[in-house]
Formats: C-alpha cells, sequence, structure tokens
C-alpha cells in the first residue's frame, strides 16, 4: 500500500505468486496500513488549517484601503535625496492603490518620479 500511496499504482513484479490462497497476515498489513494513512491525512488536514489560521492572523483585507504609505526599508538605493539613512522617514506619501492582484500583493499608482515595480507586497505598505 504505501508504494500504491506514493505513486499511484500497484508494483509490478516479474513475477506471479503460486499460492492463490488468502494471507491473513497480509490482510491485517492491509488493514493497519489504511489506518495508519487515514490518521496521516487526518493530521495533514489539522496541520494544514492551523497553518492557514496563524497566516491569516497577519494578513489583512488590502481591499479595504484606498491610500497607503509605502516603506521606504528597501528602497535605500532608490531615494538618492536624502543625505543620511538616519533621518530618512520610514514610510513615504500616501499613494493610491490601482488594485489587489493577489491576496498579498498591490499595484499601486506611482508617480514617475518613483523607480520602482507598482505591485508591492502588502509587508511594505
Amino acid at each position: 500500500m504505501p508504494f500504491k500511496a506514493n505513486y499511484g499504482q500497484d508494483p509490478r513484479i516479474g513475477f506471479k505468486g503460486k499460492k492463490k490462497e488468502k494471507y491473513v497476515g497480509v490482510e491485517k498489513f492491509v488493514e493497519k496500513m489504511k489506518e495508519i494513512q487515514e490518521e496521516a491525512k487526518a493530521a495533514l488536514r489539522k496541520v494544514q488549517e492551523d497553518m492557514r489560521k496563524y497566516a491569516d492572523r497577519k494578513r489583512s483585507d488590502v481591499d479595504e484601503y484606498n491610500l497607503v504609505m509605502l516603506s521606504t526599508k528597501d528602497l535605500k538605493y532608490q531615494m538618492v535625496r536624502r543625505r543620511t539613512e538616519k533621518l530618512t522617514e520610514r514610510f513615504v506619501s500616501p499613494y493610491k492603490v490601482k488594485k489587489v492582484v493577489l491576496s498579498n500583493a498591490v499595484k499601486l499608482e506611482l508617480p514617475s518620479i518613483v523607480k520602482i515595480h507598482p505591485v508591492v507586497n502588502v509587508s511594505r505598505i
């Protein structure tokens, strides 16, 4: 059963067994493997739900924002007129959200002087 669970087909064996009778030990093994497989599936489902729950706690609905401030954390080289990093603002002027690209990315309406890609991650706003 583990081979079939991994590859989706029974393994090919170059010979056929000579005995046609049922094996009691094999049936017990198969039932045990089915139980283990079901337990593993249930555990994976639970872990997936927990991961989704914890990931969704940090996410926010981007649809509710019209104007957002852009973080300057990754914009050090684009902000050339700033002389010192210490005095640079953490966030720059509010930009309009054009559309939500993914659940965690938005397309901003940026002026031509800002030389970055308009699609940014939600963590940068």
